[in-house]
């Protein structure tokens, strides 16, 4: 019996650019019992929650045009009650403290489950027995989740990124493309 059976098919809607990711994970969600409506942008996805809000949604973080995070500010505003679980393979610190802020519910790393994502949406409080870090981030690590800070403040916008930063666009866009530096 999946955790949402006393909802009668509760609405999902999953919005990523990358189509194959949601070939595989809209039947999975399906099978636990989810209503699940698809989209492959942050504006086509919120057109289709105009229409019908959704009482869940998982929402991944970069894609062209609008960020996740500006359609998760949307879906929050638009339905208070929303679920949302935000996914990135670009995971920082500073992002997913903006994902929460603007409204969503939970916040996971890629590659993730669909098991992984129903617990999430589960979650209502914090998890104080998470695992602690004993070190401290080094100075790389610090400064890729500060540019990451800075490029979600500016919605996205390398060039405005790089004038508050100070620095020449070509120069982010370098560190940009790297992946992030492990902690």
């Amino acid at each position: 019996m999946n955790a949402f059976a006393a909802v009668e098919n509760p609405t999902l809607l999953l919005v990523d650019d990358d189509e194959e990711f949601l070939s595989v994970l809209a039947p999975a969600m399906h099978k636990r019992g989810f209503l699940v409506s698809t989209a492959n942008s942050a504006e086509s996805a919120f057109a289709l929650a105009e229409q019908d809000p959704p009482e869940y949604a998982v929402v991944d973080l970069k894609m062209a045009g609008n960020s996740g995070l500006v359609l998760v500010r949307q879906l929050a505003s638009l339905q208070a009650g929303t679920r949302i679980v935000v996914l990135t393979g670009y995971a920082s610190i500073s992002t997913a403290i903006e994902a929460i802020k603007l409204g969503a519910t939970h916040y996971l790393a890629k590659p993730v489950d669909a098991d992984e994502i129903v617990a999430a949406f589960g979650k209502q409080n914090g998890d104080t027995d998470i695992e602690l870090a004993t070190s401290p981030l080094s100075v790389d690590r610090l400064e890729w989740e500060h540019i990451q800070r800075v490029l979600s403040e500016h919605d996205g916008n390398i060039s405005a990124t790089a004038r508050s930063l100070n620095m020449h666009r070509r120069t982010l866009q370098r560190k940009l493309s790297k992946h992030p530096i492990k902690e």
